[in-house]
């Protein structure tokens, strides 16, 4: 394979990555939940950093994000950058940042997300082999103008937690203990 044919084939694969993932989105919102199936690999993982979600396998992840939908009214998720990192051929990582908007606990609520991805190319094309899910701030639009000044960002659920970025980055701690030393 030419060095041509192998930059054309990198560029192909990351527009089908960059495909996955907005498809994941669209049928999320849209509750288009076979689709959602056919996104992970047989042996996918679906996880939120907190550990409230983790699900292994196509069934595990259907029955979540029926869970999921049960406390979930309409919503839409909009990602921004995306990062590929390829592995080999067949595996990359991925970063991706987005948000959310939607309505959870009978009230609006708007939540900062990245996810940290793991693709495979299967023989179906490039698939979700792991998923976790991240939060900068998970809340109800009332809470919004002020919510960096906390540090219990997450208020998806009754009792406010920890944000997962940044401040539990090794990168943020690191930075900031320089800074008080440096």
């Amino acid at each position: 394979m030419s060095d041509i044919e192998k930059r054309l084939a990198r560029l192909e694969a990351e527009s089908e990555i960059r495909q996955l993932i907005a498809h994941y989105c669209f049928d999320i919102d849209d509750r288009n939940i076979e689709a959602v199936r056919d996104l992970f690999t047989e042996d996918g993982v679906i996880q939120s950093a907190d550990g409230v979600m983790h699900a292994q396998g196509p069934d595990a992840i259907i029955d979540q994000y029926h869970g999921r939908f049960d406390v979930l009214g309409p919503g839409h998720h909009f990602m921004h950058d995306v990062q590929i990192d390829f592995v080999s051929e067949t595996e990359a990582t991925g970063r991706v940042s987005g948000h959310a908007e939607l309505k959870r606990k009978g009230m609006m609520m708007v939540t900062a997300i990245r996810y940290a991805d793991k693709y495979r190319k299967t023989d179906h094309g490039w698939r979700f082999a792991e998923r976790t899910i991240q939060f900068l701030y998970y809340v109800p639009v009332s809470e919004y103008p002020d919510i960096l000044l906390r540090e219990d960002r997450n208020m998806a659920y009754d009792t406010p937690g920890p944000a997962d970025f940044p401040e539990k980055l090794e990168s943020w701690q690191t930075y900031h203990e320089n800074r008080r030393h440096g």
